[in-house]
């Protein structure tokens, strides 16, 4: 499905793990590794950049982390990112450089590339959120299928599937991509690059690269 490869959504030097995600045809593919690129990359970080702390957690020295935000590793923070209070990151979390991540905002498992907001009130797990893309406040992806079952990305476009044997997989968006407030992104999402959801939608499949998703889920190219 070539809507959902890397290569189609990402821009690979805009995040550390450019060169792991070049192993991997589609985003979902790379989940199950983040916690061993973490470790394997902050090895490598200069120390004079980088702060290596207890729980293998390593901060840019540049990032702003406010009180009150919880950090468990593996985990990298970027360079003149801001963690802002209240925010929850479990682990797994490569977090790249000028990003933000607010306010009861919660991350696990997840590769968000240089400039992602995610700054109110999100929940992003099992999940890739590509350069400058940005979640409105209240927006988050759904990893679980309410019936356990694994993950399957579908374009309903064209009726192409592909079964991840994933049982977590959120959502990967592609670069520069919007998504409104108060929206749910379920479970095998993939949004293409320059695509903005409309507030509170609840999205679901491959949304295609510059377009604009609706109310009631219409899908229209943008001009």
């Amino acid at each position: 499905m070539e809507k959902t490869l890397i290569s189609k959504l990402f821009k690979l030097d805009e995040t550390l793990a450019g060169a792991y995600l070049k192993g991997f045809s589609y985003p979902w593919e790379a989940l199950a590794g983040i916690g061993d690129l973490i470790l394997s990359l902050g090895e490598g970080l200069d120390p004079s950049r980088y702060e290596k702390r207890d729980g293998d957690i390593w901060i840019a020295r540049s990032a702003k982390i406010y009180p009150n935000s919880y950090i468990a590793g593996p985990c990298i923070i970027g360079e003149d990112t801001e963690v802002r209070p209240g925010a929850f990151i479990r682990g797994k979390a490569l977090v790249g450089d000028n990003c933000v991540v607010g306010n009861s905002t919660e991350l696990k498992n997840v590769i968000l590339f240089n400039h992602v907001q995610v700054p109110h009130y999100n929940y992003v797990g099992d999940s890739i959120l590509g350069f400058y893309s940005h979640m409105g406040a209240g927006s988050i992806t759904s990893n679980v299928k309410a019936d356990k079952l694994p993950v399957v990305v579908k374009d309903f476009e064209t009726g192409e599937s592909i079964e991840t044997g994933l049982k977590k997989f959120g959502a990967a968006l592609g670069d520069h991509v919007e998504i409104g407030c108060n929206s749910v992104l379920n479970p095998g999402t993939v949004v293409g690059r320059n695509t903005n959801v409309y507030p509170t939608s609840c999205v679901r499949g491959v949304v295609p690269e510059n377009s604009i998703w609706k109310d009631g889920g219409e899908v229209v190219a943008k001009r």
